[in-house]
């Protein structure tokens, strides 16, 4: 059994494949959000490998990252409640890897990103009263 390693200080390839992971097993055991990417996901070796390299587009600007997040996402069942739970886990694992000052800059680049991506799904123009999740 490994030890949990200390709160990392660093954004690397290494430290955003660790996150990744242990994100997305999360995600995975989860009951609201595992079944929805349990039924896409056919690959998911492939599929954490094109995570490690979105975040680490977004993170240290490498522009590995050529994939199109919101037509991805339109074709899921996704309800906007989960947008909340994605970031409350993404909150939980960030916090527990890394030192404050970086988890802070992973959590407010992914709340950006839900923002985003929730608009994408949900916001309506004939309905811009309606309440917008995340």
């Amino acid at each position: 059994m490994s030890a949990q390693p200390a709160p990392y200080a660093v954004v690397d390839e290494e430290t955003l494949i660790e996150l990744v992971g242990r994100f997305y097993a999360k995600v995975r055991r989860d009951p609201q959000l595992g079944p929805v990417f349990e039924a896409a996901i056919d690959d998911w070796d492939r599929h954490l490998w094109l995570l490690v390299d979105f975040w680490s587009s977004v993170m240290l600007t490498s522009g590995r990252y050529h994939g199109r997040p919101v037509p991805a996402h339109m074709k899921l069942p996704i309800e906007p409640a989960m947008f909340d739970r994605w970031l409350a886990l993404w909150t939980e694992t960030t916090g527990e890897l890394f030192v404050p000052e970086i988890a802070e800059r992973f959590q407010h680049k992914a709340r950006n990103i839900a923002r985003s991506l929730s608009l994408a799904m949900f916001f309506r123009p004939e309905n811009p009263g309606a309440p917008l999740p995340a």
